[in-house]
C-alpha cells in the first residue's frame, strides 16, 4: 500500500491566487534567515518557521491560521517542509490546506524571478 498523497497546488495556481482578491493564507514555513534571500510580499502571507512549529505546535499559529476551514497554501524552499507541514496540519483537522509543489524556488524560476533565489 502506498502512502497517501499530500494535497498540492502548483506555482502557476499560486501565482493566479496571488493576483486575485480571494481570501486565503500563504503560510511560509521557512526560517527567518531564508526570507532575506527570497520572499513574496502579500498581505495574505503568514510566516511561521518549521522550527517554531516544532516547539509550539498549533500554538505557533495566529488565530486566523488556527481556523480549521481556512484556505491555506504552505510554502517552503523546495516543497519538502511544506509537504510535511501540510500532512501534519491535515492530521490535526485542517481541511483546506495544500503544499505548494516546488516551493519558492520553483515559484521564482517559473512565475516571478524578482522575488529572489537561493
Amino acid at each position: 500500500m502506498s502512502a497517501p498523497q499530500v494535497p498540492e497546488i502548483d506555482v502557476h495556481e499560486l501565482g493566479r491566487r496571488l493576483k486575485s482578491s480571494r481570501s486565503f493564507i500563504l503560510l511560509d514555513v521557512r526560517e527567518s534567515w531564508e526570507l532575506d534571500y527570497a520572499s513574496i510580499s502579500d498581505s495574505r502571507l503568514k510566516v511561521v518557521p518549521t522550527s517554531r512549529l516544532a516547539q509550539l505546535g498549533v500554538q505557533a499559529f495566529s488565530d486566523e491560521v488556527q481556523r480549521k476551514d481556512a484556505d491555506i497554501f504552505v510554502i517552503c524552499h523546495h516543497g519538502v517542509r511544506s509537504a510535511s507541514v501540510t500532512e501534519w496540519m491535515r492530521a490535526q483537522g485542517w481541511t483546506n490546506v495544500f503544499s505548494v509543489r516546488g516551493g519558492i524556488s520553483e515559484y521564482a524560476r517559473v512565475v516571478d524571478g524578482s522575488i529572489g533565489k537561493y
